[in-house]
């Protein structure tokens, strides 16, 4: 397919903390890989609570395809989901673009990859609604990390339904930001929320790069935390799921409970207390099941009841300022 005779216009999200000399760096790599394309970049890094300042000299070059890049500084460390979903907002208000290009800013996500993002948008669903993400055909994390990743992957399956195949790396339409910036879900995990919104996507094999400088800030706990709020977007599939799972564990109890009954009554199989401490380890078990069927259900109906955080309305309550750090006369 031809391209169109006007540049794509991308804005590319990026949020970083403190990742400045990581972040420059990639930028640059990102304009001369994407120069080949007809495409124009900008850029937005969303400051998730940096405690280095931005030197915007690290950001001064002579780019071809980046026309400007601006500092979205946020009053707090929030998460990287939720400043993506800042960012987000800060698009749909601000800033005019065909696609917004969600990456990290230390490498990991790299300029080749988005390239491949770009030309597939570019190529088959510019002008269509549907995301495009980077499925990761090559993992460079350690041995321990890919393990318990496997894990929270069946984990994930189980309680949700759906595979986990993705990550922010992504590009996605301006026409569906409307609709994502007044999700709640947005405000616990971007890819999560994509799912949920109905909005076709589809994949591409794209391999995970290596940090540019520095190390991760992730440990275990975050990555606990980050797997649980991409489980939580689907709360109400979880639920019910849990609901269904306790219910039937409640009627496999009550059936045992009843032929335990049985055996000691009308067999001579009963071996002289063993019915009395098994009817009751049974029954102490119906009851916790029960009370956690109950639990659910009363979580999943107050969860619908309560008015939920909106970004596009509260996101302006962590913004602190919006700097230019470069801008293409």
């Amino acid at each position: 397919m031809a391209h169109s005779a006007s540049p794509l216009r991308v804005v590319v999200l990026m949020p970083l903390r403190d990742d400045w000399a990581s972040a420059a760096e990639l930028i640059q790599l990102l304009d001369r890989a994407i120069s080949s394309h007809p495409c124009t970049l900008d850029v937005l890094l969303v400051d998730d609570g940096s405690s280095a300042v931005c030197n915007s000299t690290d950001f001064q070059s002579q780019f071809t395809a980046v026309r400007s890049i601006q500092v979205l500084r946020l009053r707090r460390n929030l998460g990287h989901q939720r400043a993506i979903a800042i960012g987000l907002v800060h698009v749909e208000r601000s800033l005019a673009c065909d696609a917004v290009l969600v990456m990290d800013a230390d490498g990991e996500d790299t300029p080749d990859g988005a390239l491949q993002l770009v030309r597939a948008f570019s190529t088959s669903h510019r002008g269509s609604a549907k995301a495009i993400f980077a499925e990761r055909s090559r993992r460079t994390e350690s041995v321990t990390f890919r393990l318990f990743y496997l894990v929270y992957k069946a984990l994930h399956l189980i309680l949700t339904g759906i595979r986990v195949r993705v990550g922010n790396f992504s590009i996605l339409p301006s026409a569906c930001l409307s609709k994502l910036v007044v999700m709640s879900e947005l405000w616990n995990h971007y890819a999560a929320a994509i799912f949920r919104s109905g909005i076709p996507l589809t994949t591409i094999p794209i391999p995970r790069g290596y940090r540019i400088t520095g190390k991760s800030r992730m440990n275990f706990v975050s990555l606990v935390a980050h797997g649980i709020s991409a489980i939580s977007v689907f709360g109400d599939t979880v639920g019910v799921r849990l609901l269904v799972g306790s219910m039937a564990g409640s009627v496999v109890i009550a059936s045992g409970i009843i032929a335990v009954i049985v055996i000691r009554l009308f067999t001579n199989r009963a071996i002289p207390g063993w019915a009395t401490y098994t009817i009751g380890t049974l029954t102490i078990i119906l009851i916790q099941l029960i009370m956690i069927s109950g639990t659910f259900t009363f979580t999943m109906l107050s969860s619908r009841i309560n008015l939920n955080f909106v970004p596009l309305r509260d996101y302006c309550f962590f913004v602190a300022e919006t700097q230019t750090v470069y801008c293409h006369d």
